[in-house]
Order: C-alpha cells, then sequence, then structure tokens
C-alpha cells in the first residue's frame, strides 16, 4: 500500500496539532505506523487520503449505528442545515428528540442535552453532588466517563496503560481526592463500601464497560448497586454513552431490568454529530438551573442539526428486528475471532472485542499490546480496519452486509498467529 498521502497529511499535521491530532488513540500509538487518515465513508466504508477503501469496524466509536452518510440522515440533517445550523435559542427540535428518547428509556423523566459525553457525565455528577449535598462519587477501575477532572481515576480508553493516581497530569490531587475508584463486579467490596460512608453523592458505571474491551456487568452485582443505593439515597448513574440505542432501544438499563436515577447518553443520539445528554428523575434534574441552583449550559446544546439527525436515526433502528439483524452479523464475526485470538473474544449485541493475551476479562492485565498490534496491521493491509486499541469496543452497523462479514471472515480465517 502506498500511503504517501496520509504520511504527508499527518507529518503537518503534527507540526500543527498535538500528535497531529484532536483524540489521542487516533494517532495509532504502539502501532508504529500512519494512522487512518479518513476523507470519505459511505455506509460500512472509509476511504483515506490514499483513496484505499476499508471495511470500518470502528463506525466513529459506535456513533454510526446506520453506517456512514446514511440517506435518511444525510437527508434530515440537510434539510436543517438550509434552515439554519445554529440559533443558540429553543427550539422544536429539542423537544422532539426528548420525547422519542423518553418513549423508550422510561428512567428519564427530564432530560438536558450537551455537546460530549464528557459534558454529560460530569453534568449528571453535578447534579448528584448538588442534590445530595455530598461530594464523594464511587467509579470503577477501567471505565471512561470522559475527560473531566475529577473522573480521569484509572480510566478505560487510551489511559489504561497510564499509571498515575489521576490518569493524567494536569489533574490536582483535589480534583481526584473525592472519587473512589473500586474494582468492577466485586459485590464485597463495592457494598462494604456503600455501607461504611455516609458522604457518597453518586455511584456511575458503564453498566456494559466498553472503553476498557466490552465487559458485562454481572447481574448480581447490578443489582446489588441498585439496591444499595437506593437504601441510603445515593444516586445512581448509568453512562450509556456507548449502550444507549446500541445494545437496544431500552440501552443496557433495559438488557438488566434496572432503573438508575440518571442516565448519560451521546454518540448514536446525534447521529453522527456532536450531541449527548443526561436525564432522570424530574426531582433531581429541576435542580438544574433556571429551576434549581445547579448551573450548566453550553452554546450548541441541543444544535437543531444534531437533534434532526438524532431523532432520524431513532426512527430507523425502531423498525422491527433492527437489533436482531445486527447482532447475528456480530455473532458470526465473533465466532470466526475465537478460532484465532489467542486470548478470548467478548460480545455484547454489536459490540465486541478481541483480547490478545488474556484468557478472559479477570486477565485483562495480561492483555498483549504487541499481539494485537501484529493483529491489526494484517487487517489493515488487507483494507480492514478494526480500532487501533485493545481496550476498546469495535462495533457493527446495519450498513455492513453479509458480504463485508463474510469478506471479513475469510481474511482473518487465513491470519496466521505463528
Amino acid at each position: 500500500m502506498n500511503r504517501d498521502q496520509s504520511a504527508a497529511i499527518f507529518k503537518a499535521s503534527q507540526e500543527k496539532m498535538p500528535g497531529g491530532v484532536n483524540s489521542p488513540v487516533r494517532s495509532f500509538p504502539g502501532l508504529d505506523m500512519i494512522p487512518l487518515i479518513a476523507t470519505r465513508g459511505v455506509g460500512a466504508y472509509v476511504w483515506d487520503a490514499d483513496g484505499y477503501r476499508y471495511i470500518d469496524y470502528c463506525q466513529s466509536w459506535g456513533s454510526l449505528i446506520l453506517g456512514h452518510a446514511h440517506p435518511f440522515i444525510v437527508q434530515a440533517a440537510y434539510e436543517q442545515l438550509r434552515q439554519g445550523s445554529s440559533f443558540g435559542m429553543a427550539t422544536p427540535y429539542e423537544e422532539a428528540l426528548a420525547a422519542r428518547i423518553r418513549q423508550h428509556l422510561p428512567s428519564i423523566e427530564k432530560i438536558r442535552f450537551v455537546s460530549s459525553g464528557t459534558e454529560a457525565t460530569m453534568s449528571a455528577l453535578r447534579v448528584a453532588r448538588g442534590a445530595t449535598g455530598r461530594p464523594t462519587v464511587i467509579k470503577f477501575i477501567g471505565h471512561f466517563h470522559g475527560h473531566c477532572d475529577g473522573l480521569l481515576v484509572r480510566a478505560g480508553s487510551g489511559v489504561m496503560q497510564l499509571n498515575s493516581e489521576a490518569s493524567s497530569k494536569g489533574v490536582p490531587t483535589d480534583f481526584v481526592k473525592h472519587t473512589l475508584c473500586l474494582p468492577f463486579n466485586d459485590i464485597a467490596i463495592c457494598r462494604e463500601m456503600l455501607r461504611s460512608r455516609d458522604d457518597i453523592a453518586a455511584v456511575i458505571l458503564e453498566p456494559v464497560a466498553a472503553n476498557m474491551g466490552v465487559v458485562k456487568g454481572d447481574p448480581d452485582f447490578m443489582k446489588m448497586l441498585r439496591e444499595e443505593t437506593a437504601r441510603k439515597g445515593i444516586i445512581l448513574i448509568y453512562d450509556e454513552v456507548v449502550t444507549g440505542f446500541r445494545l437496544g432501544l431500552k440501552g443496557a438499563q433495559g438488557y438488566y431490568g434496572i432503573t438508575p436515577d440518571l442516565t448519560c447518553l451521546g454518540k448514536i443520539i446525534g447521529g453522527g454529530f456532536p450531541a449527548a445528554a443526561f436525564g432522570g428523575r424530574a426531582d433531581l434534574m429541576n435542580h438544574l438551573a433556571p429551576l434549581g441552583e445547579v448551573y450548566q449550559s453550553g452554546t450548541l446544546s441541543g444544535n437543531p442539526v444534531a437533534m434532526c439527525a438524532g431523532l432520524a436515526v431513532l426512527q430507523r433502528i425502531e423498525q422491527p428486528g433492527f437489533y436482531e439483524k445486527l447482532e447475528e452479523k456480530t455473532t458470526r464475526l465473533v465466532e470466526a475471532l475465537r478460532q484465532k485470538v489467542p486470548g478470548c473474544v467478548t460480545q455484547m449485541g454489536s459490540m465486541f472485542t478481541p483480547f490478545f493475551g488474556a484468557s478472559d476479562v479477570s486477565s485483562l492485565p495480561k492483555l498483549s499490546q504487541p499481539l494485537y498490534a501484529r493483529f491489526f496491521k494484517y487487517l489493515f493491509a488487507h483494507q480492514i480496519y478494526f480500532v487501533p486499541s485493545p481496550y476498546e469496543a469495535n462495533f457493527i452497523s446495519s450498513a455492513h452486509t453479509d458480504e463485508d462479514i463474510d469478506h471479513t471472515i475469510d481474511v482473518i480465517k487465513k491470519y496466521s498467529i505463528e
């Protein structure tokens, strides 16, 4: 593959942007290769600056459940662009999307739209602290809730390999001292912590972790969290930025049959545009200004183009059999991976992660970056794009055809682990 154009663009970008990127994992850390410089995407495919086409299993990190540039979404966005791209005012499109989300997620009585998953989790925690008057938050090792200071403690995704108390320099100790980080799925440790302290405002978690690879919450653990938090008036926050409308119309909370107090959403609800939200019990959300004394705002919150695109996505994924077809395609691909990966492969719906060198999710510290890098480069050379990190989820969209899956399986079958 002649990737001279991609190399030139990346070199020029490095002179102007830290690492040549605007989000760290895009730089392909640990892979020792020029990252994919995408120029366009249609359906299941992306094209790079040198004209090569790849089958894309990143799909904008799960945001594009219908694939790239779906005509229905493009039309919805275009029609709104003609009317105006931003107003900084209330619009009917916010109400329409809010109503659609509430229809599927009964836990969300009131909702507020923001522009990123980080904003959603940060704001949800502010509401929880404001409503309870307590300072402390519990999160779980490997769970990533965006890059806000108070949650960058043993987080997942691109910070998995950093070893400081906070997962980033520049985060003062005072910012993280109110964050307790516990092992995920450990009932005994978490229950003891919840019962022994009276200063806990909230527990926040990814019910199905996606930023340390796909790691499912144990049902008994999830049940314990709901019972113990309810007993002490602690706010239970489900970070469903990834899983919301990815695992089904009712998200992970529907899968577990558990009602959280607050939910964070993102990715899919923006239809490929920057949009996210947090919502939940009305009595909690009413603490937000202008009704209450918890302040939050954003010039582009509820952006009309993103709202119209998100509404169009929800209208499409409500079709009967939509999620069943996604999961069937994903399962076929995962079964092929399990025949080749020296480790384990996890799956939840249309999300999956191959863990090279880890026999199960309890042995993730043994995960092998070199083994994953070798496999990633092999697929890349065959113009198949998995996510460039061994700690992330891959995603299948409705645009992936049976032929795309079959071709990927054929390439995987020919991979040699020697």
